[in-house]
């Protein structure tokens, strides 16, 4: 593909892409990426950051539902609200190759379009398919030196899949779809300096905002360059100094990198996952209590200490960026889900004190999704595990009971037991529903 031809393929493909093309394992896949998205969107509900976007941003309308609240506010707001709702606890999904949360932005931007829009089932789960597949090939063009030089690349590309979703439900032409991917590159923004504030998931709700209010102006007739992405001051050249745009195109429409997609067990950073799920084996296996560890010793990739090295975080939010913290609370509670990167937990004495007892030593040997512990306990034994291919990796991943019981342990505490059961079914069966509106009514108070 002529990397001059880029932004208008991609808007062709969304435009002329059929849901009778993608193949069932696909669609059974975006099943369960929706299931997790609505979790960890209704979960996140409550967190602060949320409240303050809601007392802030005026409505404008208020025909768009807040998820699990029962709030309304206009479609851009609520593409926001529920962006940083779906991101702020660390929980979502992840494309393992980019690092991208795929989920958040593309839909978060389409929710009130499914609410007010007389869309099937289908229309739905076809239109999260082709943002997920936007928002990571776009990605992958651009990795790794995007995100190493300080790019938040959820949110930088996260609009792009925003705005063709978007585009697709709005029923957009080919211009105006390109039209919108020009409006998307121009707001594409967002930096890694904000992780562990609530700076980051707000790149979440931004990218899911910007992306539906680039398809609306560009249905209604606002022009930007035709070329948004692959000129030469257009997105890939202006936020990338290596890149390779035939990765965007290659194997369009036979590829779907919704099938790359994982999901967490843990409510933090992808790269401390090896770290929690060791020492919650450890604990299990040894029946250890915290007062017995003397010391733990990490041997990690060099990106842990990288995204995560925060050695005394303050609040919950940094939290999910300390190796220590993490190791420190799966020793103490067997689990790491949201409850354990609170800021109650983060301030807990004995959580603090078993932080101090964490090691963590680079090894440019560790794969990322890996990591070596060693803990020594006060009446001197050694104890040892190696994590090759953590939970929720590709190659161990996240089975559907076990997405489901995440959703229980997200949603039930807002929702209720019967609500949430039925936000289950309806997720696992979007594909087969005439209403899919359906989704937003079960999920919503």
């Amino acid at each position: 593909m002529n990397n001059e031809l880029i932004t208008a393929a991609l808007a062709e493909y969304i435009i002329e892409a059929r849901l009778e093309d993608i193949p069932d394992d696909v669609i059974n896949e975006a099943h369960r990426t929706l299931l997790n998205w609505v979790a960890v969107a209704v979960g996140g509900c409550k967190h602060q950051s949320v409240e303050i976007i809601l007392q802030t941003m005026p409505a404008a309308n208020r025909n768009a539902s807040i998820f699990g609240r029962a709030e309304k506010t206009d479609a851009l707001n609520a593409a926001l609200a529920n962006g940083v709702s779906s991101h702020v606890f660390d929980f979502d999904d992840t494309h393992l190759a980019t690092a991208i949360h795929p989920a958040g932005p593309v839909l978060s931007a389409i929710m009130p379009l499914v609410e007010n829009g007389n869309i099937d089932g289908g229309e739905l789960i076809h239109s999260l398919i082709l943002g997920v597949d936007i928002t990571c090939r776009l990605g992958l063009a651009v990795s790794p030196d995007h995100y190493d030089v300080g790019w938040h690349i959820s949110g930088t590309t996260g609009i792009f899949g925003a705005a063709a979703a978007a585009s697709r439900l709005l029923q957009n032409s080919e211009k105006q779809t390109r039209w919108a991917f020009g409006l998307a590159a121009t707001q594409s923004s967002g930096m890694r300096e904000m992780f562990g504030s609530m700076c980051k998931s707000f790149h979440i709700g931004n990218a899911a905002k910007n992306g539906l209010m680039s398809a609306m102006l560009a249905k209604n007739g606002f022009t930007s360059s035709e070329q948004g992405i692959e000129a030469k001051r257009g997105w890939a050249n202006v936020t990338s100094s290596n890149h390779d745009l035939s990765l965007a195109t290659n194997g369009l429409g036979k590829k779907f990198l919704i099938m790359d997609n994982s999901y967490k067990p843990y409510a933090c950073g992808v790269v401390v996952h090896p770290g929690i799920d060791g020492c919650v084996q450890l604990k299990n296996e040894h029946d250890l209590s915290p007062n017995e560890i003397e010391r733990v010793d990490l041997r990690v990739n060099p990106l842990v200490l990288e995204l995560t090295g925060k050695k005394r975080p303050m609040t919950g939010l940094e939290g999910k960026f300390s190796i220590y913290h993490a190791c420190a609370v799966a020793l103490q509670h067997g689990k790491g889900g949201e409850k354990e990167f609170s800021d109650t937990a983060v301030n807990d004495p004995l959580t603090q004190t078993l932080r101090d007892k964490v090691h963590a030593e680079v090894d440019v040997s560790i794969a990322a999704s890996a990591m070596a512990i060693h803990i020594t306990t006060k009446d001197g034994r050694s104890l040892s595990k190696e994590i090759k291919q953590v939970v929720g990796s590709l190659e161990n991943p996240l089975g559907d009971s076990a997405l489901d019981n995440k959703t229980r342990d997200l949603c039930q505490p807002i929702l209720g037991k019967e609500k949430t059961e039925t936000l289950i079914e309806t997720c696992r069966n979007m594909t087969f529903l005439r209403d899919s509106s359906k989704v937003v009514r079960t999920a919503t108070l």
